[in-house]
């Protein structure tokens, strides 16, 4: 009993408030060390084609897991979000190690036991909920020690979530190699993943801290005017901010630059060993797993570099880049095929710059909107566009592919359709964005109105 109400307290808001000699630099870290182990997912290719021969899977089947995992981070984000909220980073990094490790630790056994629905179950289900909670875990602290510069520093944490496959990407090709790609190997490796991962995510949860109320950084005054039309100086609670049509506006931009850009990272070591299969420079297992973690890179470093773009400008103008810029990569794909593999690599890492880029700028593109006041809730209510999206850019790209194989086609025939798919939606993508206009007046918290977070009337 004792220990379970020091446990509980030492997981509280209360005890992470940071005194007043603590560093803001050192938050940025303790939200990496969470994205950085949750980013594993975008790392999921690399299983693929080991389940898909060791247990008899089709790709559409073994892209479940991922899928799923997708479909509850969006929920468990939209549902948790009010949670982390009231209960803070730690609580919130806590929860996501618990799951996220056993999620890996169910898979190990559903392998072992050749039992899929067990690793649907622990990858998809429980570690779904772990991404949820633990990619809006930080979020609302950044902007909170941030004020000043909240895409550079939403930027530098989900920077991490796309970088986690940079190096689960290689370490788990390694370890398949180490193990072997049978069902015990697998299992092994989900085993070390759920192990490491809970140790890696730890530090996580002892190092944040939330600002003191009423912080702000030194020398840094909050502006009486908004410095753009998009920028308010107001605050948007929640349970408003989904009733107004920009988040409606905004959950389509962020749906369809997800779905144009998880489509191909979900099937990036097959698609470009399927792209260059009836070519002379064809490509090895290897070399895909290679591919995938380039892939990761670009998507980090998009995260990261986009994102602090935006603070310079606008929100807007940046998702203009991502979605315009963005279809005429995918269509340079599409018009090439297999001719160029240079050409095909350096779009492929353009297009998963703007889908990193948009992950990282949509809670600046939150908090310009709606304020401060709730953003980590609005943020997580965004993320059911991810859900959706986690589950249309996989099925687009795999049910094609597979119905083209059907067909007795091959090479760049296989997602040439998907490909002029993703086009479109990030056409729809572009007009959202362009719809985005200021909040109205009647959407803003009034001050004596508003309750804080800890739950107390201000």
């Amino acid at each position: 009993m004792c220990y379970r109400w020091g446990m509980a307290g030492f997981l509280s808001r209360s005890r992470t408030v940071a005194d007043p000699a603590w560093s803001r630099w050192l938050v940025p870290p303790a939200a990496l060390s969470v994205h950085l182990a949750i980013g594993q997912a975008y790392a999921w290719s690399v299983f693929k084609p080991p389940l898909e021969s060791s247990l008899q899977l089709s790709g559409t089947q073994s892209a479940l897991p991922f899928q799923l995992g997708i479909v509850m981070l969006g929920l468990s984000a939209a549902f948790g979000g009010t949670l982390v909220e009231r209960n803070g980073p730690r609580w919130a990094m806590f929860v996501s190690a618990a799951c996220f490790s056993s999620g890996f630790l169910l898979s190990a056994l559903g392998v072992a036991t050749r039992q899929y629905w067990l690793v649907v179950l622990g990858y998809g289900v429980v570690g779904g909920i772990g991404l949820g909670i633990g990619y809006i875990s930080p979020v609302s602290t950044l902007i909170k020690w941030f004020p000043d510069r909240p895409g550079m520093a939403t930027g530098i944490a989900i920077m991490g979530f796309g970088g986690g496959a940079l190096i689960a990407s290689p370490w788990s090709a390694q370890m398949l190699d180490t193990f072997g790609p049978t069902t015990s190997g697998i299992a092994t490796t989900f085993l070390v993943h759920g192990l490491v991962y809970a140790v890696f995510m730890s530090m996580g949860v002892l190092l944040v801290r939330v600002p003191p109320e009423g912080w702000s950084p030194k020398g840094w005054t909050p502006p009486a005017v908004a410095r753009r039309p998009l920028i308010t100086t107001a605050d948007v609670s929640a349970r408003n901010a989904i009733r107004t049509p920009q988040f409606y506006c905004l959950w389509v931009v962020l749906c369809c630059n997800v779905t144009a850009g998880i489509g191909i990272l979900e099937k990036a070591a097959p698609m470009i060993t399927d792209f260059f299969a009836g070519t002379s420079t064809a490509v090895a297992a290897g070399a895909a797993a290679g591919f995938v973690a380039l892939l990761s890179l670009a998507n980090m470093t998009g995260r990261f570099v986009w994102s602090s773009t935006s603070d310079l400008i606008g929100r807007k103008n940046m998702y203009r880049v991502y979605l315009g810029a963005g279809a005429l990569l995918y269509l340079a794909i599409a018009l090439a095929g297999d001719s160029s593999k240079p050409l095909f690599i350096v779009c492929a890492l353009g297009i998963l710059s703007f889908y990193g880029g948009g992950f990282a700028t949509v809670p600046a593109y939150l908090k310009d909107l709606f304020g401060t006041y709730q953003v980590g809730a609005i943020h997580g209510r965004l993320l059911t566009a991810w859900s959706t999206a986690g589950v249309l850019g996989p099925l687009i790209v795999n049910a094609i592919a597979d119905a083209q194989k059907e067909a007795g086609r091959s090479g760049p025939d296989l997602y040439t359709t998907s490909l002029f798919i993703m086009i479109g939606l990030l056409a729809v993508g572009f007009l959202a964005n362009e719809l985005i206009r200021p909040v109205h007046d009647r959407y803003h918290e009034r001050p004596e109105a508003r309750v804080m977070e800890t739950g107390q009337a201000v």
